[in-house]
Order: C-alpha cells, then structure tokens, then sequence
C-alpha cells in the first residue's frame, strides 16, 4: 500500500504543479500586458506634455506681443477711473477738482493713454 500512497502523492503533486503552471503562465500574460499598458501610457505622457509646452511657449509669446510695453498698474488705474466717475478732474491740469457734469478731454485723454 505505500507505493499506492507515494504514488498518488506523486500524482497530486503533479497536479498542484500543473496548476502552478497554468497560474504562472496567467500572472505572466497579465504582466505582459500590464507592461505594455505602462510603455503606452509613458509614451503618451510624454506627447501630452510635450504637446503642453509647446502649447504653452505658443500662449506666452503671444500674450507678450498682445501687451502693450508699458503697462498701468491696475489698482492705481481703477482708482482714478473711479475718481472720475466720481465727478472729479485726474488730468495734471485741473487734478481733484469737481467736474462740472461735463467731460474733460485731459480726463479722457489720460484714461485712454493707460488702457
């Protein structure tokens, strides 16, 4: 009987082992394709931010030739439009005195010189 027994221990073992192998060979083709999925994105990511930074150094090139050279900074700018609005002179010649309910050239002059 113990060459019965060792016998079918040989068997079940081949069994287990044959589906060790069939296990392997499933955790090998994920693998494979887990690889593959990587290289894809990693070549994909490398387009993607390649294409951004050229998208970006196109964005900045223009927005610089869209800017005036000189520009007025925008808090100060606001204020004196407000001022303005506000019924008072900004222009150098008559600076913080009340309009009288009419437009000033100077005035006007100097807001669209800033914009």
């Amino acid at each position: 009987m113990k060459k019965r027994e060792i016998f079918d221990q040989v068997s079940d073992m081949e069994q287990q082992i044959g589906e060790l192998y069939e296990q392997l060979g499933d955790l090998k083709g994920r693998l494979r394709d887990l690889l593959e999925e990587n290289h894809r994105l990693a070549a994909e990511n490398h387009n993607l931010r390649n294409h951004l930074e050229q998208t970006d150094k196109q964005n900045n090139t223009e927005s610089s030739e869209d800017k005036p050279p000189k520009s007025f900074p925008g808090e100060g700018y606001d204020n004196l439009a407000r001022l303005y609005e506000e019924g008072f002179h900004i222009c150098n010649l008559e600076f913080g005195s009340p309009r009288q309910n009419e437009d000033c050239i100077f005035c006007l002059d100097f807001l669209n010189k800033k914009k």
